[in-house]
């Protein structure tokens, strides 16, 4: 699952980005791959590992929701929300 988002120029006139994948690993885990920064440069990009793909999905959820909160909006979804 993948969700990308945007906010809207700042005084600059860049937009930033924060992008969500949800990724299973080949232990039965999954990570949540977060990457952000301004859009044309390079990102910053973390990994979370979850042993749970319904609790991995949660938090991804949740920090689509923060960054909802901050003024983002969310450009479009790929995949599926449920199962692997």
């Amino acid at each position: 699952m993948r969700i990308y988002m945007q906010n809207q120029p700042d005084e600059s006139g860049n937009h930033r980005y924060y992008q969500l994948l949800l990724q299973g690993d080949l232990l039965a885990g999954c990570s949540i791959i977060v990457e952000s920064g301004v859009v044309g440069k390079a990102g910053r990009i973390k990994r979370i590992h979850f042993d749970d793909w319904d609790e991995a999905q949660e938090s991804m959820i949740a920090m689509r929701d923060a960054q909802v909160q901050r003024g983002f909006k969310v450009m479009f979804v790929q995949g599926q929300e449920s199962g692997r």
